[in-house]
């Protein structure tokens, strides 16, 4: 295998997996959906992203190789996927509170 595919091969197996989350982290709730929203969007996606990537590449450099040529595969696959994870997490948690907060047009003025 050469050297570019193992480096990156944390990131080509969960590729698919990392897309079904990003379309559905992007598509629901579907309203309310504005220029805001959007760029949040595509701000916790990139970031979840680049952790990942991040992640991945941390891991090959630091795991141990005493363990098994596959060890580095498994652990910079679990850094990756947990990043991803974690950031998205935080975004979902994050975009759930700024979506339920009531705006200026829905308070009631005494």
């Amino acid at each position: 295998m050469s050297q570019g595919v193992q480096l990156h091969l944390a990131l080509i197996l969960f590729a698919p997996w990392f897309a079904v989350l990003s379309v559905l982290f992007w598509r629901y709730p579907r309203q309310p959906r504005g220029p805001a929203r959007t760029m949040f969007d595509a701000a916790s996606l990139t970031v979840a992203t680049a952790a990942a990537f991040a992640g991945m590449y941390w891991g090959m450099a630091h795991a141990d190789a005493g363990y098994g040529p596959m060890w580095k595969q498994v652990f910079a696959t679990s850094l990756a996927y947990g990043l991803y994870l974690g950031v998205m997490a935080v975004a979902l948690i994050a975009r759930i509170r700024w979506l339920s907060r009531p705006t200026s047009l829905s308070r009631t003025v005494p």
